[in-house]
């Protein structure tokens, strides 16, 4: 009796539990309704965490950034699905005619051979050479940067989509007009994500949105090898500064939860601030000090690198005890352990674990300098 009870209240249970849910958990319910499109998949993340593609039938794709825009994919030749959200930027393939101005993005496109589909860019100097030379060529136009662009330019050549970064937080009535004149706008949030093999992870959305799935998948793939055959190595115990000297004397490092020291970790080094910046909620990765609180805990870091993605590129020793007379009393300095990144280094997110890679090189002093692409030794 109890066992046809039991058997009752099961049946009842599932019929108010829909269809799918009531022997397993139905995979689709935390998924986005889009119109009356049918859900497939989802993409499958290994490391980024501010973004999500979900697949739907007939090859559409809706990407989910957090915080920022959400976008549907239609494929070419495809109807746009009724009954969508407004706030839904609808990007139809083929897609062409980008205004790229997102400087992180770069190297992404230009992994997946993906340079042609850029028309517009934001910026007249890049450590890409791919992304110069078109340029130079006039198959990029610089469009101005994220607060002040070329809206008429943008209008009269046909520009199917901008993509911005969050630096366009500080001007929303840009990004306010950019749409206001049919300009599709999309804010992307690569820059946020906790592992750097998360930026390079962003390759699996703008393959999604140009069709180049496979194609990015591989450029991941290739970085993400890199990365999973140092996870076996010990630690080198070695500690690592990373800064640079602003031109107002203060020293910018980066808090201790950030990517840069995550990169140094998974290198086999150790950061040398243990807790900086924790517990603080802004969404700045990097700390400014005077150079007397910075030399206090940095002074006898075993390996400095020093980052010149910001500041003017430095050649020599010399010019690296020009930022500040202090430096010369660095551990570091004594030991001959003094490194420098090249201007390119972080336009190169398809290339984190190639940077990461050099790390470790230089943590377990198996390379001079000599035999590397984006760090060099300061002599």
């Amino acid at each position: 009796m109890k066992l046809k009870k039991c058997l009752l209240l099961f049946l009842a249970l599932c019929l108010l539990i829909p269809a799918g849910g009531c022997a397993d958990k139905d995979e689709s319910s935390d998924v986005p309704v889009v119109g009356d499109l049918k859900y497939e998949s989802t993409v499958p993340l290994e490391y980024a965490d501010q973004f999500a593609i979900y697949k739907y039938e007939g090859g559409y794709s809706f990407i989910d950034m957090v915080n920022s825009d959400r976008m549907l994919v239609v494929p070419e030749g495809k109807p746009v699905p009724e009954g969508l959200d407004p706030d839904i930027v609808v990007v139809q393939q083929p897609l062409n005619d980008i205004y790229l101005v997102s400087t992180a993005c770069m190297a992404l496109f230009d992994a997946m051979d993906a340079l042609d589909r850029i028309a517009f860019v934001g910026t007249q100097r890049w450590y890409i050479e791919n992304a110069q030379q078109a340029l130079d060529e006039g198959r990029f136009q610089y469009a101005g940067k994220y607060s002040a662009p070329d809206y008429e330019m943008l209008i009269h050549h046909g520009c199917e989509l901008a993509i911005e970064n969050t630096m366009i937080l500080h001007t929303p009535e840009v990004k306010e007009k950019l749409i206001e004149l049919g300009i599709k706008t999309v804010v992307e949030r690569s820059s946020y994500e906790a592992h750097p093999l998360g930026r390079t992870e962003w390759v699996k959305l703008f393959g999604a949105l140009l069709g180049l799935e496979d194609k990015a998948d591989e450029v991941f793939e290739r970085e993400a090898e890199k990365i999973k055959a140092l996870e076996s190595l010990e630690n080198t115990g070695k500690t690592v500064a990373f800064f640079y000297v602003s031109s107002t004397g203060n020293v910018v490092t980066y808090k201790t939860e950030a990517y840069v020291p995550a990169m140094i970790r998974i290198a086999g080094g150790e950061y040398i601030f243990s807790d900086l910046g924790v517990g603080d909620d802004s969404k700045l990765s990097t700390v400014s000090m005077n150079m007397e609180e910075f030399y206090y805990t940095a002074k006898n870091a075993d390996i400095i690198i020093y980052n010149c993605s910001i500041t003017s590129q430095l050649h020599t020793l010399q010019d690296f005890f020009d930022q500040n007379p202090v430096l010369e009393n660095f551990k570091a300095v004594a030991e001959d352990n003094v490194w420098c990144t090249s201007k390119s280094m972080f336009q190169q997110t398809d290339k984190m674990g190639t940077i990461i890679q050099e790390m470790n090189r230089i943590f377990t002093g198996e390379s001079d300098g000599t035999d590397l692409e984006y760090i060099f030794k300061l002599q």
